[in-house]
Order: structure tokens, then C-alpha cells, then sequence
């Protein structure tokens, strides 16, 4: 069967404490006390349905796959709810007293999920939609959610969550992309691809569900245009309805559901809509988002614009520099907007899957309280820099940066160093495109990069600097990795899909020293141990050790272990003695490196589904980490192979993960995640690192 293969359109970085308790006379942890979400680092928000704000406590919430994120965005303070389902976040929306938030899920027999926001805890669970929720609100009083299903599934369904009744249903024939109440909750309208309609909330006696009554709008000569979002107005423009077009046009309804005027945004396209009592912000293209007067649609102004595409955000040494006017200049389309009514905050979110915060309660002097930029893109590599609360990350938005991981003001990017060639800023990124590994010399000073056309680059780290660039490989490098420091010879390996493995000499400018071809397919993993080289491939696990010669050194095969599973990934704990290797079969193989057999066999994962994409050994020794395409992080005990903590909040393959060290102190370490996003129409996963094609 054809496989097709489907991208998210951000990876998302999820950083997880591990709090343990003090270590025994022995050396072992005596206990894994908990392991909590730290800090998320990405939005998957794709429109306005996907952003909303707590108007009590000015809280933001988000999707970030299938992890919502509340955010305070005066404290930069993050908490999280975690969808058990495993299913991405496409829409959510707080109730009118901030008690509450409803959350709807994307996927076959999608769930509307209430959330107690105060004790982080679900307490409502409604499944009526078939193929995803598109959008979803809250009636004003708290007592309905209204839940619009995808372009797949057409239905409208509305809920007294509370006694988890379904009360009243329709459906609608075109794509629907917005929800709105009205002030006094008597009919809430719906948005999308040539449809406006206003639906009814009449009592009724019969058994429920009962028809839903609603009626279209009068488009007159807009009837053709997608209205891409809708909010109905509040104080004295109760009776009103606004709605913005793809084509960049701002509408208002009367209470007769007539298009009584509109007016031209000046822009090229407009995507989303907040309205307050006496004015109205509408996201545009280009980042670009207009003010106008609730009252008489009077243009009042523009909100600064974000910083432009491809800045570099490691060599801004001040805030002007982000945000310098450039004649040719291209920025981000704001995606979706939400009101903070206790602040006056407008929060923005664009389609770089950057996120604003900005001070509107004075439109001649509007400020940035918050900004945050994630990968654009998906994340496909992360490397410790050598410091302990620091790591970095490559993506197929073509760029590395470097994040702060302290926990408590993690998530804050240092630097933003485009790599690669620039794709069309703001479209999705080829799945040919962008770095697919990264790995950090050991002295800290070279950064070496491998993208998806077999591209390797050479940086300083100091001034970023390209040192090096050669097209090393056909095909696109998997795994990049250096020579330990012990071992007394400085070597990069780059292995790829072209089933080679090329040994390179750091010290002479990287030249060619070997080329090891003894696999016969994709090469996942690479890993010195010191002097000997252990990779693995295609079933089989070669390892060869190194001999000196005038050149420097050469590799030669001393054992060739092969199971039947095929090895996704491995590592080399601390005494570069034995290696830990994740298969497909799920099972984590340790085998002796110096006599190439196997020492233990045991299960990395807790379920019986799907198989391990990446191990890692934390640098004491003690944990193994699996991550396994059943969407779980599992922490394990090295020497006894027994499960310490099974952990999630991903929606899509976890493919990368990164560990410091627990053995400092009791606080434990961090542990960095992040999603693939792909999978195959199929329902099965690309674990082998071949291509679903």
C-alpha cells in the first residue's frame, strides 16, 4: 500500500523534570519521587479557534500538540494540562469566569474535553464528532459549549456538559473555521468558507437531541468570500456581529443578520478578529494587525509589526534591531489574536509560530510586554552545549538555536543562526529541506551540521562563522558524531542514508580519512566509544576499532552483531564499556563492546505497541531513556531494567530526546523531548528512519 507521508507543522520541545531522592550507600536511587512537565518551547495554534484568554486573570492558553499551555504572560510563568488521548489540541476557549476551559480534539472520533482550570483536572468528556472539532465556545452563562466538527465532519453540536447531554444538533455544508455567543447567549454564529449563519437556542420539551434552528446571513455581494473568523459585539454593539474575509475585508451584521457595511484592511488577507466593547483588532498578512472603532468601524491605527523573517536574533544587541525597518523586509501573517480585558494585552500569534504580547492600553504608545519564537518547523536533532542549562536544537525551518533549560526561566532563545538555504519565509517547509542533525565538538568550539540533501557545515561557535561546507553524501545525513576527547584523535563521523559512513579528521579542516561501507541500508546511529566506532543499521551492529597509522587512524571491523530487530538508535553509557541499542521489537539490547555480545535484553517500553525511536543514557550511568512511537517517554533503571516513570505529552513520534545529569544533586535532571509529527495515512509509523513514500 502507497504511504503517505503527513508533517505537523511545529515540533514541539517538552523539558521534564525528574525529582528523585537521595542516593543509597550503594550509589542507586532508592526512588523516583515524580516526574513533572517543565516547560514547553512551540504552539501548534494554526487559527483564532486555537488562542484564547482567561478575561479574569488575563491567562493565555494555547495548543501545543496535544499539551495545552497556560500561560501568564506577566510572570512568563507556564502551567500545562495534558490530553490523555495522546490527540493534537485544534481548538479551545475559556468560559466567561475563567473556571473552565473546553478543548476540542483534531482526529477520527475526536473528544470535547472540559477542563477545571484551578485543579488541572478533566471533568467533562464528550464524543459525538467523528472527524475532528474545528472550533468551540462557551455559552455566557457557562451552561453550554457550543462544538463545530472539521470540514470531514459538518456537524454542530451543542452540550449541556455538565449532565454530558447532547441537546441540540445540525449540520452544516461547507467548511466552518469559527464560533461565537452572543452577549446575552440567546445564538451563537457560525464562520467559514461562504457561510455566516446565526443559530437559535429556542427551549424545548421534546427528547433531546432536538434540531437545531439555524438561519444564513445575508452575504449580498460578498456571498463568495471565506469569512475566516467571527466574534458578536458586546456593550452597546451587543446587537452586532463582525466578521473578517480571507480577501482582507472587516464586516459587520446588524441584528436582522443583514451585511450592512464593510471595510477594505488595506492588507492582502486577514485571518483573525478580537473584539472588545469599542474596538475591534484584526490580524492580517505581514504581520499587520489593524484597530478599528467598534462603534463606526473607524480605522484608528496599526499595532507594530513582529520582527521581519530570517532577522538574526543572536547579533541584535539591542530591541530596535529586531524591529528595524527593512525596505524589503518580509514578515510573519498574524494568525490569531485574543483580548486580555483586565490588562488591555492584545496577544498575537504568528504563522512562524512566534508569539507577541502587546500593551494596547495606550494605541499611540503600544509596548511588548512578551515575545517568544519557536521552530517554525519540525525539530529534528538536540545537543547538550556543553553548559548545564543550555541545549540546542536544528529544524526544517533551516535553523539552530539555542535555548535556556533552568527550569523556572527556561524557554528563553539565545540565538537564531540560519544554516541553510531560506525557504519562502512563512510557507511550510519542504520535506526535503533543513537540518536533520547537529552534534557539538567536545571542546565546545564547532558546531557541525548535516541537512536533508547530505549537506555537512562546519561552524565557529564563537561568531558562527561557516568553516566548512562540503556535499559529503547523496543522501540526507541521519547521525553526526565526534571522537571522544580520551581517545586522542579528533573525528567527525557522518553517517546517512546512502548506507556510508564517512570518518572525517577535525584537525585537517576536515578532510576525508575512511569511508566504511559495510551497510546495506540507512544508517541510524553512529557512536564513538573510545577508540572504537559502533553504529548500527539494516539489523546489524558493526564495531571496529581503531588503529593508528600515518594518516591518523583507521577503522577496522572486529565484530558484526545481528538481531532480528532492526536498531532504530543506541548510546554508550559513561565507562564506554557497553552500549544500550532501542529496536523495533521495543526491546533495549546491552551489549559488551569489547567482545560484541550481549549482555542483558529488557523492555523499553510499557505497552505493546509501536517501537522505540531513540535511547539515551544519562551521564551517571544510572537511567536509560526510551522514547517509543506509542507517543510514551519511559525512564528505566540501567542495571536492573526496571521501569521507573512512563511519562507523555506528545501527539506525534517522539524522535529526539536529550538528558542531564541526576547525579549532582537531589533535584534531579531535565529531560528534553520533542515530536516528528509524521505518520503514515496507514496508521503505521516510519520508526526504520526510511522515507514513507
Amino acid at each position: 500500500m502507497q504511504r503517505v507521508r503527513k508533517s505537523i507543522p511545529l515540533f514541539v520541545i517538552n523539558i521534564i523534570k525528574c525529582i528523585t531522592s537521595r542516593f543509597n550507600k550503594l550509589g542507586f536511587v532508592k526512588e523516583l519521587q515524580r516526574v513533572t512537565l517543565e516547560k514547553v518551547l512551540g504552539i501548534t495554534t494554526a487559527g483564532n479557534s486555537g488562542l484564547t484568554c482567561d478575561p479574569c486573570s488575563g491567562t493565555v492558553a494555547y495548543p501545543a500538540g496535544c499539551v495545552v499551555v497556560l500561560l501568564n504572560p506577566a510572570k512568563n510563568t507556564q502551567q500545562h494540562l495534558i490530553n490523555s488521548s495522546r490527540k493534537s489540541i485544534s481548538t479551545l476557549s475559556f468560559s466567561s469566569d475563567g473556571r473552565f476551559l473546553v478543548t476540542g480534539e483534531s482526529g477520527r472520533l475526536a473528544a470535547v474535553c472540559v477542563w477545571d482550570v484551578s485543579e488541572g483536572s478533566l471533568v467533562s468528556q464528550l464524543q459525538e464528532h467523528k472527524y475532528g472539532v474545528s472550533c468551540v465556545a462557551f455559552s455566557p452563562n457557562g451552561k453550554y459549549i457550543v462544538s463545530v466538527g472539521s470540514q470531514h465532519d459538518m456537524s454542530v453540536n451543542l452540550w449541556a456538559w455538565k449532565k454530558s447531554a447532547l441537546m441540540a444538533v445540525n449540520k452544516v455544508s461547507s467548511k466552518v473555521t469559527a464560533v461565537s455567543f452572543s452577549e446575552d447567549g440567546s445564538y451563537f454564529v457560525t464562520a467559514g468558507n461562504r457561510h455566516v449563519r446565526f443559530w437559535y437556542l429556542e427551549p424545548s420539551r421534546r427528547v433531546c437531541p432536538v434540531p437545531l434552528m439555524g438561519r444564513s446571513g445575508l452575504l449580498g455581494e460578498l456571498q463568495n468570500n471565506f469569512f475566516c473568523d467571527v466574534a458578536c459585539g458586546r456593550g452597546l454593539r451587543s446587537d452586532s456581529t463582525f466578521c473578517v474575509t480571507a480577501s482582507g475585508l472587516l464586516c459587520e451584521f446588524n441584528s436582522r443578520r443583514v451585511l450592512d457595511r464593510w471595510v477594505h484592511l488595506q492588507t492582502g488577507s486577514a485571518r483573525s478578529l478580537a473584539v472588545t466593547e469599542d474596538l475591534i483588532f484584526c490580524g492580517c498578512a505581514s504581520g499587520t494587525v489593524r484597530v478599528f472603532g467598534a462603534s463606526d468601524l473607524r480605522f484608528i491605527g496599526s499595532l507594530p509589526r513582529p520582527h521581519h523573517l530570517g532577522v538574526q536574533v543572536s547579533a541584535a544587541t539591542q530591541t530596535r534591531h529586531l524591529f528595524s525597518r527593512m525596505p524589503d523586509a518580509r514578515y510573519p501573517d498574524s494568525v490569531a489574536v485574543t483580548f486580555d480585558p483586565v490588562n488591555r494585552w492584545l496577544s498575537c500569534v504568528y504563522n512562524d509560530h512566534s508569539l507577541y504580547v502587546w500593551d494596547t492600553r495606550d494605541l499611540r504608545k503600544v509596548g511588548k510586554v512578551l515575545s517568544a519564537l519557536y521552530h517554525s518547523s519540525c525539530v529534528w536533532d538536540l545537543q547538550s552545549d556543553g553548559s548545564s542549562d543550555s541545549f540546542v536544537s536544528c529544524s526544517s525551518d533551516s535553523t539552530v538555536r539555542l535555548w535556556s533549560s533552568d527550569g523556572v526561566h527556561g524557554g528563553n532563545l539565545l540565538s537564531n543562526v540560519s544554516l541553510a538555504e531560506q525557504k519562502a519565509e512563512g510557507s511550510s517547509a519542504d520535506s526535503r529541506s533543513g537540518i536533520r542533525t547537529i552534534c557539538i565538538s567536545p571542546d565546545g568550539t564547532h558546531l557541525a551540521s548535516g541537512d536533508r540533501k547530505g549537506t555537512l557545515r562546519i561552524h565557529d561557535l564563537t561568531c558562527m562563522k561557516e568553516l566548512v561546507k562540503a556535499e559529503v553524501h547523496d543522501s540526507e545525513i541521519l547521525c553526526l558524531e565526534y571522537s571522544k576527547p580520551l581517545s586522542g584523535v579528533n573525528l567527525l563521523a557522518t553517517a546517512s542514508r546512502d548506507r556510508l559512513i564517512h570518518v572525517l579528521d577535525a584537525e585537517e579542516d576536515y578532510g576525508l580519512l575512511q569511508t566504511l561501507d559495510d551497510h546495506s541500508s540507512s544508517i541510524t546511529s553512529v557512536r564513538f566509544a573510545g577508540q572504537s566506532s559502533f553504529c548500527g543499521a539494516d539489523k546489524s551492529v558493526y564495531i571496529r576499532t581503531a588503529h593508528r597509522t600515518v594518516r591518523g587512524a583507521e577503522f577496522k571491523r572486529t565484530h558484526h552483531v545481528v538481531r532480528k530487530a532492526t536498531p532504530n538508535d543506541m548510546d554508550v553509557d559513561p565507562t564506554c564499556k557497553y552500549a544500550a541499542v532501542g529496536c523495533q521489537d521495543r526491546s533495549i539490547r546491552v551489549i559488551n563492546i569489547s567482545s560484541g555480545k550481549q549482555k542483558r535484553s529488557f523492555s523499553g517500553s510499557q505497552t505493546e505497541d509501536g517501537s522505540l525511536l531513540k535511547v539515551q543514557i544519562d551521564p551517571s550511568g544510572l537511567f536509560v531513556a526510551s522514547s517509543c512511537s506509542d507517543k510514551n517517554i519511559n525512564l528505566i533503571d540501567f542495571q536492573t531494567g526496571e521501569s521507573l516513570a512512563t511519562v507523555f505529552g506528545h501527539s506525534g513520534n517522539m524522535v529526539l530526546l536529550l538528558s542531564s545529569s541526576v547525579c549532582d544533586d537531589d533535584d534531579g535532571g531535565d529531560y528534553c523531548d520533542c515530536d516528528d509529527g509524521s505518520d503514515c495515512d496507514d496508521g503505521s509509523d516510519c520508526d526504520d528512519g526510511s522515507d514513507c513514500d
